[in-house]
């Protein structure tokens, strides 16, 4: 794994890595064990923001800290999993078992048999990109997006599945919908999926 470490102005740092694999990794193991003065882990394609109080954690030693830690390649076996319940009724479900070339039933199958994680936070407070350890519902972005997304809408483009926290434009391909909360300011905390936690999407009844 190739590791490259950037200043991001006196509170911060930017570890550059050669891809999401990799992030996962490092983000693991950084997040279990985070020296005090470590204010947030922030995950994303190919990189790892460390913001650091520099009064509690100098920045050579921040650097230091991510530097000899070791990447954890797998999540513990008995991990627990975040439930989201789903209504697979997206108005994009017949589209995308069309281009999947399989069929609706087995667009639904492959989503909840199908072990996500949350590889980095973005979008819109609360909106996870999840990533999953096979490419069989990799899909193209709508080639027009839609001006409003609700809320709850449960989406996939690329290798990312995801859900709208909020009513939003977006490009993404509706294949359900839940009532699931994804973004509370006033819980702790107040994200619902978090980087690097285990997702289950369940069939709603």
């Amino acid at each position: 794994m190739s590791l490259r470490i950037l200043p991001s102005g006196d509170h911060a740092l930017l570890a550059e890595l050669d891809g999401l694999d990799e992030v996962l990794a490092l983000y693991r193991a950084l997040d279990a064990e985070r020296p005090a003065g470590v204010v947030d882990l922030v995950p994303a394609a190919r990189t790892i923001g460390v913001v650091v109080d520099p009064d509690v954690l100098p920045l050579s030693v921040a650097q230091a800290w991510v530097e000899r830690t070791q990447p954890v390649l797998a999540a513990p076996p008995d991990e627990h999993a975040v439930e989201i319940l789903v209504h697979y009724d997206g108005e994009d479900l017949d589209a995308v078992a069309g281009l999947l070339g399989i069929g609706a039933r087995e667009v639904v199958d492959l989503h909840t048999s199908s072990s996500w994680r949350v590889a980095f936070g973005g979008f819109a407070p609360g909106f996870g990109y999840l990533v999953t350890d096979h490419d069989r519902l990799r899909v193209p972005r709508r080639a027009t997006p839609r001006t409003a997304v609700p809320a709850g809408s449960v989406g996939l483009a690329g290798e990312f599945s995801g859900v709208y926290p909020r009513s939003s434009p977006g490009g993404w391909q509706l294949i359900g919908t839940t009532d699931a909360v994804l973004w509370d300011a006033a819980a702790d905390p107040p994200a619902l999926l978090r980087p690097g936690a285990l997702v289950r999407f369940r069939e709603a009844t």
